[in-house]
Parts: C-alpha cells; structure tokens; sequence
C-alpha cells in the first residue's frame, strides 16, 4: 500500500476524506526567498520601485493565493483559514528577500499547502513588480518550515529556528 495519502483503493488520484478527522487547531509556517540584482535590491528596499510598494502588494497577493489554495492545487481542501501572515526581511548583503508566511485554522486538515503557496505567490509577486530591472532574479528555495495540530503534532524541518 502507498503512503501517498492521495491515493483510493484503486490507486487513482482523489480527495482524502477528512469527515472523521477530529478538528484541532493546526497551523503552518512556510518560507521562500528571492535573490536579484543590486539595482533592484535597491529600488525595493527604498520603496522607489515605479510600481509602487512592491513589498505590501506582495503581502496582499501572498494573503489571497493562501485563501484560493483549493483552487490551484488539485486534491486540496477549502479551508477557512482564520490567520493568515507574511512577513519580509530583506537581506542586503545577498540582495534578498526572505519571505516567511504563517496560516492557521481549527479543522480536520492541515494548512501546509496555503503556508507555501502564500509564500511562493508573494516570491512571484516581487518577480512580476521587480521583472522590468532584472528578469534574472531567482526564487527558491521555498520550504515547509513546521506545522502544528493533527495526527503528528508539531513538526520542525531540520535547519527550522523560526518559531
């Protein structure tokens, strides 16, 4: 048997059922990073970018891919996320950005999907604002940082000192 959890009995593709799943409180932390240019670095870190603030439009983006999670990745729940959270630390040195993006809820599954698709759409979104001045930039890695609530508890990736 598979431990693909995605998986029926005929080993097809289909939505877990999580009816008899307790509701517990469950939460998620994920993490991605986007590296660019000097000259974008720059222009994102004084909030002169052309665009506007690049930064809050990518908080806005990373909230609402969070809550549209079910909608892009097939075999996800809709959830009722009742937090959702980025936060950006810019990283001079290495012209960076790290994004971290926090989901929680009370329910019968886990909300690891919308941390990471949170994180990545606000990645994307500093892409699409910053693309004019460097097409270049990188994204990744991006990571599921831990998770709480559910059958396993806490969980911590190895490297993780977020809390």
């Amino acid at each position: 048997m598979s431990r693909l959890t995605h998986l029926n009995q005929r080993g097809e593709a289909s939505m877990v059922d999580v009816t008899g799943k307790d509701i517990t409180d469950r939460s998620a932390l994920a993490e991605s990073r986007i590296c660019m240019s000097a000259e974008a670095f720059e222009l994102l870190s004084q909030g002169a970018h052309k665009k506007g603030d690049v930064l809050s439009v990518a908080r806005i983006a990373g909230i609402q891919a969070a809550k549209k999670t079910s909608d892009l990745i097939p075999l996800c729940h809709p959830l009722a996320l009742t937090k959702v959270a980025l936060e950006f630390e810019l990283q001079p040195h290495q012209h960076s950005v790290q994004i971290t993006a926090f989901c929680r809820l009370a329910g019968r599954t886990g909300v690891e999907m919308e941390a990471l698709t949170a994180a990545s759409v606000a990645a994307l979104t500093i892409y699409d604002m910053c693309k004019a001045v460097d097409p270049s930039m990188a994204i990744g890695p991006t990571r599921l940082l831990q998770k709480t609530g559910g059958k396993r508890g806490h969980w911590r990736g190895a490297g993780s000192d977020k809390t």
